[in-house]
């Protein structure tokens, strides 16, 4: 078993964690490639570890190995996921950042998660992959695997959406823009704008306008079999649409934005012992009383 590893290196700057992982993983028999990415971080260290590195760019990563682990955070997880997608490769990500929804496995999680890789106590989980087209423009193809955002960019007011799903037209709306999200994708932006949580394994697309001029306008669940058209008209020069707040494209408007589910879906490999609500509840803090922690914080001062 080989895995590929890619990091977040700001995250990883003087850090010694991806020594210790790539000798937890050659003392479980598990070989690894670095990205060629992570060459400086660990090169201050390589004369004083008894370690071999092995490096090469995304594209060995994605034919060499037999799964790929992101270390940073959800970000990081979100551009590797490219790679793993590309080559059909299972993902998973070692959360070194703050919330880590998608990166859930923590730095003190790693020995317990590389021996149930040893007992092949795991599995894959697929997720949903948008696609997005531009009319007109057939050499954009936008991937996402958490959402895809149109923005009004830099301008100070609000753009006109014309929304539609399969044939039926939705409504028009002005607004700060459209986030249209994955269930992986729903505990991101879309969570933050109102939008509802949405169990991994859902078989639905969550359409949540970015404040809308209209109180009447909320966020829409649909089956993720339908073609979301969007229409798109501002005065302004410049529109945003970002994949997963890591792709960035500028498009003058009108644009129109078509999207749907990429037939081929993202893995990601889960330990047996995952449980998406129990991550929810620690992540979002579910049943915790936040009264008590204001007395006891008023109770040390």
């Amino acid at each position: 078993m080989v895995a590929g590893i890619i990091g977040n290196t700001n995250k990883l700057k003087g850090s010694q964690f991806i020594i210790d992982l790539v000798s937890c993983l050659k003392n479980a028999g598990i070989e690894s490639i670095l990205s060629d990415s992570l060459i400086p971080i660990v090169s201050d260290y390589q004369a004083k570890s008894q370690c071999e590195f092995s490096f090469g760019n995304t594209e060995l990563l994605g034919k060499s190995c037999d799964f790929i682990i992101s270390a940073g955070g959800d970000g990081t997880l979100l551009a590797s996921a490219l790679t793993a997608f590309e080559h059909n490769k299972p993902i998973v990500g070692v959360n070194l950042g703050k919330l880590g929804f998608l990166a859930e496995v923590g730095t003190d999680q790693i020995p317990n998660f590389i021996a149930e890789l040893q007992s092949e106590s795991y599995s894959f989980e697929e997720r949903i992959v948008l696609e997005g087209k531009i009319a007109g423009e057939p050499e954009y193809s936008l991937l996402a695997f958490n959402d895809i955002v149109i923005d009004k960019g830099g301008w100070p007011k609000m753009i006109e959406i014309k929304l539609s799903v399969g044939k039926d037209y939705v409504n028009s709306f002005s607004s700060d823009g459209l986030i249209i999200a994955t269930p992986a994708g729903s505990t991101g932006y879309s969570l933050s704008v109102g939008g509802p949580i949405v169990t991994p394994d859902a078989d639905v697309i969550t359409l949540s306008p970015i404040s809308a001029h209209s109180l009447s306008m909320r966020p829409l669940v649909i089956n993720s079999r339908k073609t979301i058209k969007v229409e798109v008209a501002s005065p302004h020069n410049k529109l945003l649409i970002n994949c997963d707040g890591q792709r960035v494209h500028e498009f003058t408007p009108p644009v129109t934005l078509i999207v749907t589910k990429n037939p081929k879906p993202l893995k990601l490999l889960r330990s047996d012992s995952f449980n998406y609500f129990e991550i929810l509840r620690g992540k979002l803090y579910w049943g915790m009383d936040f009264r008590m922690i204001g007395d006891k914080s008023r109770e040390q001062i």
